[in-house]
């Protein structure tokens, strides 16, 4: 009786596990919100491509946008895969181990922006990452040192 009660509660934890992982494998958001900056300009607008891993493939580009009081981070024609715990975040390098949180990923598609922290010297970060935080894992990315 024992051993069926155990293989019972170990199946319903793995089932619970496997959902979590898996899940948002299968949920795609989209999003397709307005560029924020003031006007459209006449100027060219620097754009960096994203760049998707082996396990996590990604396309579309991103863009810094400043509209005045506040700047962005702009994801453009953006598409990747959902994953549990994501996050876009700025960071020095690829491992992440100094970054500026700008906060979850809100769509997996479209175009979407991410509000940078006021008193963050975006310069000072070379990527703009999406980031699994429960696995410690890099999604996608792209270099922004040079926009």
């Amino acid at each position: 009786m024992f051993k069926k009660v155990l293989i019972t509660a170990i199946a319903i934890v793995l089932l619970g596990v496997g959902y979590y992982l898996l899940s948002p494998l299968f949920i795609n958001i989209k999003v397709d919100e307005a560029d924020p900056a003031p006007k459209p300009q006449e100027v060219e607008i620097k754009s960096a491509e994203i760049i998707g891993t082996t396990a996590h493939p990604a396309s579309g580009s991103v863009r810094i946008v400043d509209d005045g009081p506040n700047t962005y981070i702009r994801y453009e024609n953006f598409k990747t895969i959902n994953g549990p715990d994501i996050y876009v975040y700025l960071a020095k390098d690829l491992d992440a181990k100094e970054f500026v949180s700008l906060g979850r990923v809100r769509a997996t598609e479209g175009n979407v922006n991410y509000e940078i922290p006021t008193g963050t010297e975006v310069g000072d970060y070379k990527y703009v990452m999406i980031w699994c935080k429960a696995f410690g894992v890099l999604f996608n990315y792209a270099d922004i040192s040079n926009l």
